[in-house]
């Protein structure tokens, strides 16, 4: 009977233990992990979208940056998966299909498996640019010029099997031609900056990176299914010139944690993360960064997660 009146109290200690820990959760800052470089896309982004966590209908304390960029963010997730805390103040940013298509190709200490979502805030198509003084006007250009210059074209992205990539790799099929993928120590913001500073000759780079360096830029085409209505009006999709490259390279953002969090600090997170994301602020400031907002909810995460896992392990076999 002592046994099983110990073994009752210390059941009930774990179940109010875990109320008061959701409760108390969080007492101090937290940290989001970006596995990019300051500057691109998924940076100022991330800023923007946790900029009103303080406020006490959301979470209450303010979440902090951490940089942690190289090898197309395989340094700062393998990091985050391996060596992060499980307790909800250490957080990372995640970018759909690159992680997962890391852990497709390449041995990493992180999938589906071990890290779980909390929220999406955003989706972010891949463009193809080149120079503002550029001979190209068109993909048609590109292609042509290509054909007849095999691996001659040279295209900046912001790493291996990141969005931009497999974006690459589905136009080389889709054209025949032969281009130089060129990936980026420093992620898109590098990227960017080498074809507009001539280093290349062409990038695939994010729309609201373009888009916010559009002055410098021609932008030739849109990898996904439909026109960005909202801030590229003018630039038609791949699909539209005669390209069947579709959505696949879109990069979908948002924020996670380790496996083995605590499941009422998951559930606090997913209450109130979303929430945020939904801030008058943060969607005027998104829209001025030409970043479009695509709000989804832990549930609706983990089937996006699980769809891509499956899409892109096939995808990357033709690739």
């Amino acid at each position: 009977m002592k046994r099983i009146l110990t073994l009752i109290v210390a059941m009930l200690a774990v179940s109010y233990g875990g109320a008061a820990l959701a409760q108390d959760y969080p007492d101090r800052p937290i940290s989001v992990m970006v596995s990019y470089g300051a500057g691109g896309a998924t940076d100022f982004q991330a800023r923007i979208v946790t900029m009103v966590a303080g406020n006490e209908e959301y979470l209450g304390q303010p979440i902090v940056i951490l940089n942690r960029p190289g090898a197309g963010g395989r340094v700062g997730w393998n990091h985050f998966a391996s060596k992060a805390k499980a307790d909800g103040y250490e957080m990372a940013a995640y970018n759909v299909p690159h992680f997962i298509a890391q852990s497709i190709k390449f041995d990493t200490k992180y999938n589906i498996d071990n890290l779980e979502p909390i929220a999406n805030w955003g989706a972010d198509p891949a463009v193809f640019v080149v120079g503002k003084d550029s001979p190209f006007d068109t993909m048609a250009d590109v292609v042509e010029y290509a054909k007849a210059n095999p691996e001659k074209i040279t295209v900046s992205g912001a790493g291996l099997f990141v969005g931009h990539h497999i974006a690459f790799l589905q136009i080389q099929k889709e054209t025949g031609v032969k281009m130089t993928y060129v990936p980026s120590k420093g992620g898109g913001a590098a990227a960017l900056k080498s074809v507009i500073g001539g280093q290349v000759m062409a990038g695939i780079n994010n729309l609201s990176d373009a888009f916010r360096s559009r002055d410098n830029l021609k932008i030739l085409g849109v990898a996904d299914n439909r026109r960005d209505k909202e801030f590229l009006p003018d630039v038609p999709t791949f699909k539209e010139q005669g390209f069947n490259v579709d959505d696949s390279s879109v990069n979908y953002r948002g924020i996670m944690v380790r496996k083995g969090t605590p499941q009422e600090v998951i559930d606090k997170l997913a209450a109130q993360v979303p929430k945020m994301f939904e801030n008058d602020r943060v969607k005027k400031q998104m829209a001025k960064a030409g970043s479009p907002l695509r709000v989804l909810n832990r549930d609706q995460v983990k089937a996006m997660w699980e769809e891509r896992q499956v899409f892109l392990t096939e995808l990357l076999k033709g690739l």
